[in-house]
């Protein structure tokens, strides 16, 4: 007689949950960036008509809207999936890590005013990165606090973390971004508008292509699991 694993046996299960790609929702966070990238756009070229196109105020406004809108709104996907009492997903703790780091770009472009630095000089790169990225940075840490609350210690929250697309497309993009802001800024480009403003940070705010690569992840195991 042949051993048979036992079907309710947790560990078994864990295994298959660790091999099964899940639904994550990526697609939800999808809808969000380009209603960002416009409201900037148009904040700018607003802003700019009106003659204050080196406001500090108004910058802010724009950075914010460019490159943190769809926060906002990923924000507000993960307060409902928790007002639903929906299961825990990957895409709902990265909507929260988002809304969570969207005001350290604030005190950072505030700070550095302050400070006298020239925000639209080579040395006023990291502005844009922070106002883009920022959110980011959230999402990529809460994602990893979401694996070690599934998987129950570092080890297996870190093996997921290095096998999960989207994690590591975020890990990309906070990484090679700064050096694509600098490359330009020492190429003589300078935000002296609004619209400039805008321009920059929608280049930097690269967050659309964690969950681009998500959602296609989920389709294409949603096409695996129709034809099996």
């Amino acid at each position: 007689m042949t051993d048979q694993p036992i079907p309710n046996d947790p560990d078994i299960e864990h295994e298959e949950d660790a091999e099964e790609p899940e639904e994550e929702e990526f697609g939800e966070l999808l809808k969000f960036t380009a209603g960002g990238f416009a409201g900037g756009l148009l904040a700018g070229a607003v802003l700019d008509a009106l003659g204050f196109q080196r406001s500090g105020l108004g910058q802010w406004l724009v950075r914010t809207l460019a490159g943190e809108g769809e926060s906002i709104f990923e924000g507000f996907y993960a307060f409902r999936q928790r007002l639903r009492q929906a299961a825990g997903t990957m895409a709902e703790a990265y909507g929260w890590g988002k809304l969570i780091g969207m005001a350290v770009p604030w005190a950072i472009d505030g700070l550095s005013r302050l400070a006298g630095i020239n925000v639209y000089g080579i040395e006023g790169f990291y502005i844009a990165y922070f106002y883009a990225l920022s959110d980011q940075f959230g999402a990529n840490i809460s994602g990893l606090l979401f694996f070690r609350r599934r998987e129950g210690t570092w080890g297996r929250a870190l093996a997921r973390y290095i096998r999960h697309p989207v994690m590591l497309t975020s890990l990309a993009i906070l990484l090679l971004v700064p050096v694509g802001l600098l490359g330009a800024r020492l190429l003589g480009f300078s935000p002296t508008t609004q619209v400039y403003t805008a321009l920059e940070t929608i280049a930097a705010n690269l967050c659309w292509l964690p969950p681009t690569v998500g959602w296609l992840r989920d389709r294409r195991h949603s096409r695996s699991s129709a034809s099996t």
